[in-house]
């Protein structure tokens, strides 16, 4: 969700404004997703790097998941909404971690639309975690080296019993993906749209929709096509 700084420099205002009208476009796309066919959405709220940014700033980001859950989590109860929230726990405050832990667990039997709020994460923390988790499984004689492939791996992720993403949207302009799901992306098609996130609108999302299906998936695999075509 990138672009809210930008957003908020343009109009000569606050960072942190920035940030609370990135809230508002969070909730238009979480409400818009399941009209648009959309059962598991992922947003990347706060990064493992976003640390070293501001004192003011990064008090504004900490504060927006409490006002987002107090503010949502009853709509995000009754309309089906299943939270979960992923990244390290480290740092953030207690009242934070609690609110987190409010929202899964009161809407843990939600089924239309499973959101995953990555916070304080890393794709590459986040792969070194799971990393030192199996290493110290091995060290207490829980695993064997050999246990070890892409299965077990990933289930050691914060992402474990998510799918994979089918398609990863990056707005504001910027074409890389900042650490985001590094694991995971492996087969993720990607779409670059240039609207900073604070004016993101179903719209943008359903057109990203729309390019996505364009695609032609393979998955590393040639269609009987190619083959053809090569012969």
């Amino acid at each position: 969700m990138d672009g809210n700084g930008r957003w908020a420099k343009r109009r000569g205002l606050p960072r942190t404004v920035g940030h609370q009208a990135g809230a508002e476009a969070l909730k238009r796309i979480v409400q818009a997703a399941p009209d648009l066919g959309i059962r598991w959405l992922t947003v990347f709220g706060f990064s493992t790097e976003n640390w070293s940014r501001p004192v003011a700033e990064v008090a504004e980001l900490m504060a927006l998941p409490q006002r987002y859950f107090r503010s949502d989590l009853p709509r995000l109860e009754r309309e089906g909404v299943r939270v979960r929230v992923i990244g390290r726990e480290g740092g953030l405050s207690r009242d934070l971690l609690a609110m987190c832990r409010e929202a899964e667990a009161r809407t843990a039997h939600n089924k239309s639309l499973f959101l995953t709020i990555a916070f304080n994460y890393g794709g590459q923390a986040d792969i070194a975690d799971a990393a030192r988790r199996f290493a110290e499984e091995v060290a207490a004689g829980r695993a064997k080296p050999s246990d070890l492939d892409e299965a077990a791996f990933a289930g050691r992720l914060s992402t474990a019993g998510l799918p994979p993403p089918d398609l990863i949207v990056r707005p504001s302009g910027e074409q890389r993906l900042s650490n985001f799901v590094l694991w995971e992306a492996a087969y993720a098609e990607f779409v670059f749209q240039d609207v900073l996130w604070p004016d993101y609108a179903p719209e943008h999302l359903k057109a990203a929709i729309a390019e996505y299906h364009t695609r032609d998936r393979r998955y590393g695999a040639v269609i009987a096509d190619d083959v053809l075509a090569a012969g």
